[in-house]
């Protein structure tokens, strides 16, 4: 994805200070709000929308952060403007913390129905398999 934007690969102390803002701004946006962690992504990394048709004539399409910028600020404006969308009610878009104990994940779920638990089939089945021997254990 960096290639295809003329992206560099992020500065890996700068890419750690953002990260607890972008993971706040997730969690938030999983729980259809508070909204004040994904306004503070914003202020920080404000969206420069544009259309872009890197991928072909045919293909327009929106980006939010130009191509060539640094990692961490192309990061920053993709996904603030991405969460806004998602915190606003975007119907096409939700994000689920995924179920699994131990697991700190999120997930776009993009199943028909908007079910989905888990992050992976990992942890489904690891639940899963959990909740067996749980009840083997009861049984006797």
């Amino acid at each position: 994805m960096f290639r295809q934007h003329q992206i560099t690969e992020p500065d890996s102390e700068r890419l750690a200070a953002f990260l607890p803002g972008l993971r706040a701004a997730v969690e938030a946006a999983s729980q259809a709000g508070p909204i004040g962690p994904i306004n503070t992504l914003l202020e920080q990394h404000p969206p420069l929308i544009r259309v872009d048709d890197h991928d072909g004539e045919g293909a327009s399409h929106l980006h939010f952060a130009p191509n060539g910028e640094d990692a961490v600020s192309w990061l920053g404006r993709s996904c603030s403007a991405a969460l806004a969308h998602v915190v606003c009610g975007d119907p096409a878009v939700t994000i689920g913390q995924c179920s699994a104990v131990d697991c700190e994940r999120f997930y776009v779920d993009d199943s028909r129905n908007r079910t989905r638990r888990f992050c992976s089939n990992a942890c489904a089945s690891r639940t899963t398999v959990a909740a067996y021997r749980a009840r083997r254990k009861a049984t006797g």
